[in-house]
């Protein structure tokens, strides 16, 4: 079963993931968080935004040309569900910056466990 439509939503995710950052950093909600991404948002968006697509696309071209390997669909199943749980902490970095949640609740967020439950059960407890 060839990877093609699951690559594609990988190098979608990758430039969302790019975009939002940018958007991010720039009105002073977040920061980056790697470091070699960071130097290169410091000298600009461009050279960011190209590495990061380069970085992607190369990711999905690999992914589409080697899918039949099991290695392939397993890197393929831990990157999206990484890139997943990055779109995860967006969403609550936008919460956060919209106002609809509390900036130390977004924080807590990045604690891979206790942030993100703690972060679910109150948003979920707002709802009802």
């Amino acid at each position: 079963m060839p990877l093609t439509r699951p690559a594609i939503l990988l190098f979608g995710l990758n430039l969302l993931d790019a975009l939002l950052t940018i958007i991010w950093v720039r009105s002073g909600v977040a920061t980056e968080s790697n470091q070699l991404m960071a130097s290169l948002l410091d000298i600009g968006n461009a050279p960011f935004l190209i590495v990061k697509v380069a970085i992607g696309a190369v990711a999905a071209i690999v992914i589409m040309r080697w899918g039949a390997k099991p290695i392939a669909r397993y890197g393929l199943a831990v990157a999206l569900a990484i890139y997943i749980g990055l779109m995860g902490i967006h969403l609550f970095t936008g919460l956060a910056a919209f106002g609809y949640i509390s900036d130390s609740l977004a924080k807590g967020v990045s604690d891979p466990v206790v942030g993100f439950l703690t972060a679910s059960f109150s948003v979920f407890s707002s709802l009802f």
